[in-house]
């Protein structure tokens, strides 16, 4: 993350005595990216967070390596929609599309996950509907619709709906940043980029949890074990660093506009490796006299382009069958664009008076092809890939 937070009780220097009222010591842990040469936290915990007292290997999950290429190429529209409700936030999760980089699922429920970590790369959890209490060693973060929760490497977390909760997954297998573009060089953002580090949401408190023999599910690049940790691991008493999870809300993501349209890449949000997250938003229309406000036919040459529909109505989907949890992908190799009739019927909205789009949508660029899952194409549409012939 670009700036420094402290929360909770921590030392006045690092890496010296820091003692529990008891006279006995804290324990130290450092999180740190790249080596430590990059981003890091420093906890201080009241038990060992080294103490595990038993590790168990967990069965590979079914869907987990299940990816179909898109063969023969063509777009997709996946129904999450038609998706059932299952699980939790973290084992709920239907896997819809993915390759090496980058991993998208959906989960629906309202059950409270266990404990887990991922020690394969950063997640980003979007929440399409409901509200969630998101509970990690560095605090609590309350959740709700429209949130990004960005979770980073190695945080031992759980999620906990308060009802039911719909969300919208992004595995990653590194690190999940600001683009470097809206930050100067010491990480700070500039005044350009269309949000800023009052927008972001952080742990505000330690959050303490009593307990033994706690099972927390590892996630490593060899699979899934169950560590039991003799104490429960949300026994931070304080922290600081730049390393941390964070929330963000869609809303506060504020649109680039120009008099004519612009190309994805003023949506975007956030950026990982060989991919790149995008916030579509409700924006003024495109306003020089001639505009088409609407998105011309384009052909992303090196990216997959897969959309998640939040919200609003989608002028140029309109046809198409893409509603409120659509998933559309559209690869490299396809050229896309409005359905027939949507150009000159935004045209003549705009001369009705319409001014502004609602439409709502995330969406990942990824820079190798996106490989199909189970889960997105057990509700595939099969007609989509037909709907700008008709």
């Amino acid at each position: 993350m670009p700036y420094y937070r402290v929360v909770g009780e921590i030392p006045r220097k690092r890496h010296v005595q820091f003692r529990r009222p008891d006279g006995g010591l804290y324990a130290e842990e450092l999180m740190g990216e790249e080596g430590f040469s990059s981003d890091s936290s420093l906890l201080y915990h009241r038990h060992l967070p080294t103490a595990i007292i038993k590790a168990e290997a967990v069965e590979p999950e079914a869907s987990r390596g299940l990816l179909t290429p898109n063969v023969p190429l063509s777009p997709r529209h996946l129904r999450t929609q038609d998706l059932p409700d299952g699980g939790d936030l973290v084992t709920g999760r239907g896997l819809l599309a993915g390759n090496a980089d980058v991993r998208m699922s959906y989960a629906a429920g309202e059950a409270p996950s266990g404990l887990y970590r991922n020690s394969m790369g950063d997640e980003c959890v979007y929440i399409a509907s409901g509200r969630v209490r998101f509970e990690s060693t560095y605090g609590v973060i309350e959740a709700g619709e429209g949130d990004y929760v960005v979770v980073p490497t190695g945080t031992i977390h759980r999620w906990v709906p308060q009802g039911r909760v719909t969300a919208f997954t992004i595995e990653a297998a590194g690190h999940i940043r600001p683009p470097k573009r809206y930050l100067s060089k010491y990480g700070q953002f500039l005044e350009h980029a269309p949000y800023s580090e009052r927008d972001l949401r952080t742990p505000q408190e330690p959050l303490i949890a009593e307990g033994e023999e706690v099972p927390v599910l590892v996630r490593t690049r060899g699979g899934l074990t169950r560590l039991v940790y003799r104490d429960h691991p949300f026994d931070v008493v304080g922290w600081d660093g730049c390393l941390y999870p964070y929330a963000f809300n869609i809303n506060d993501f504020e649109p680039i506009v120009k008099r004519t349209h612009a190309p994805p890449p003023v949506h975007q949000t956030f950026e990982g490796p060989n991919f790149v997250i995008c916030s579509f938003c409700p924006r003024p229309l495109d306003f020089h006299p001639d505009a088409i406000p609407i998105p011309y036919n384009h052909h992303n040459v090196d990216s997959d382009e897969l959309m998640f529909y939040a919200g609003g109505d989608y002028t140029a989907r309109r046809g198409s069958g893409i509603d409120v949890g659509s998933v559309s992908l559209h690869p490299a190799g396809f050229t896309h664009g409005p359905q027939p009739g949507a150009v000159e019927a935004v045209i003549e909205a705009v001369r009705q008076g319409h001014t502004q789009t609602s439409e709502l949508a995330v969406m990942v660029d990824t820079f190798r092809p996106l490989d199909l899952g189970p889960a997105g194409l057990s509700v595939e549409d099969p007609a989509y890939a037909w709907t700008w012939a008709r």
